[in-house]
């Protein structure tokens, strides 16, 4: 029997924005916390919730983890194979 693969995780691009914000976080916890939340999102892009918008721009998408205390605003490509992180909060 052929081994079962499971769904491809989408991959995980940064704005210049998100970047730049990814950059200046130095605490261990938070990266940790970052990693944990662009999995979950990587894996189900569709588990944020749509943000209200007009339509000349990408559906944008805010996933938060209360626990982990991150909030995500992102889009997905068209093909749903990658995420554009626009917005993090840590």
């Amino acid at each position: 029997m052929a081994p079962q693969h499971g769904s491809r995780r989408a991959r995980i691009a940064f704005s210049d924005a998100a970047a730049k914000q990814v950059e200046a976080i130095t605490s261990e916890a938070e990266i940790h916390a970052l990693d944990r939340a662009l999995v979950v999102v990587s894996v189900d892009p569709d588990v944020g919730e749509p943000i209200p918008g007009n339509a000349d721009g990408p559906l944008l998408r805010e996933y938060t983890d209360d626990v982990e205390r991150v909030r995500l605003v992102y889009w997905i490509s068209a093909l749903r194979t990658v995420v554009v992180v626009a917005y993090i909060e840590v």
